[in-house]
């Protein structure tokens, strides 16, 4: 893999404001998944201006959830450096100090997304399950240009790899251990690994979404969500070096493994709800 370009993009005229590769790829993922989401929406017979409509309110709580979830388990979950940003309470809005936009935690998005999603589909008197069902379908896509972020970033790489596809990471950026290492050392580009999942998971979900109608209940492709892009990143934390770990054990595969079992849980209890309620109808005289 190529060394990563300079993670200026390019500068405003006259402004002379830098715009970071990362924040463009942010805006690009977020935008392709609302276009996909729009398109499900038409599909569906619904008003897809709803999706651009609470895309803000999405990005608003989705921004502080991830901000708030970095603060809380950064770096490496210690104390101190969340005493840090308690002791000057600026640095937790300010996260993007040091060039561009850093400092955002996925599964913090997700969670400020969602209670998003429902305060608009609240004032909008939508139905929140078939929503979350909508937004859903391009969540992955959008997470996969996104994450190409990180490499124009020199972050979320693995450990050191003679694989033809480790990418080079300046001195500057590289984790302490690995700073003495020879400047041909290759990494593993976890990044990477999590954006090719995140096609995955989305090609996944447009084959459900279109084709498995007669098998889902409203809500069930969210649900498909959190139990597939969790497993993958479950397995992706184990080239994640810099994990914030409680016991030995990094917290994003604790927080994976979780939602992995309560969304399939929901779905074992939704659809066998559902097949007893529609065998107690069928079985019910006219």
């Amino acid at each position: 893999m190529p060394s990563p370009p300079n993670p200026v993009a390019f500068t405003i005229p006259g402004l002379n404001h830098p715009v970071y590769w990362y924040g463009l790829m942010v805006t690009l993922g977020t935008l392709a998944g609302a276009f996909i989401a729009d398109r499900e929406a038409r599909r569906r017979g619904h008003n897809p201006d709803h999706v651009w409509n609470a895309l803000i309110v999405i990005m608003l709580f989705g921004l502080l959830g991830a901000r708030l979830y970095h603060v809380i388990s950064s770096p490496a979950g210690s104390a101190s450096n969340l005493q840090s940003y308690l002791d000057d309470p600026i640095r937790i809005i300010n996260f993007w100090s040091g060039g561009g936009l850093r400092g955002l935690g996925i599964f913090g998005a997700i969670g400020g997304g969602v209670l998003g999603l429902w305060l608009y589909v609240k004032w909008a008197k939508l139905h929140f399950a078939e929503w979350t069902d909508i937004i859903v379908v391009g969540l992955p896509f959008g997470q996969a240009i996104g994450r190409w972020g990180n490499y124009f970033n020199q972050e979320l790489y693995g450990g050191p790899t003679h694989l033809p596809w480790g990418m080079p990471i300046d001195t500057v950026n590289r984790l302490p251990e690995y700073v003495g290492l020879s400047a041909e050392t290759r990494f593993h580009p976890t990044f990477l690994y999590e954006s090719l999942w995140n096609l995955l998971v989305f090609f996944a979900l447009i084959y459900i979404a279109h084709h498995w109608d007669d098998h889902r209940i409203v809500g069930d492709l969210a649900l498909t969500y959190l139990i597939l892009y969790p497993l993958g990143r479950l397995l992706v934390e184990y080239q994640r070096p810099d994990a914030w770990t409680v016991g030995g054990v990094a917290v994003a595969q604790l927080v994976s493994l979780a939602l992995m079992l309560a969304a399939a849980l929901a779905i074992l209890i939704r659809h066998g709800y559902h097949r007893s309620f529609g065998a107690s109808s069928d079985a019910a005289p006219a």
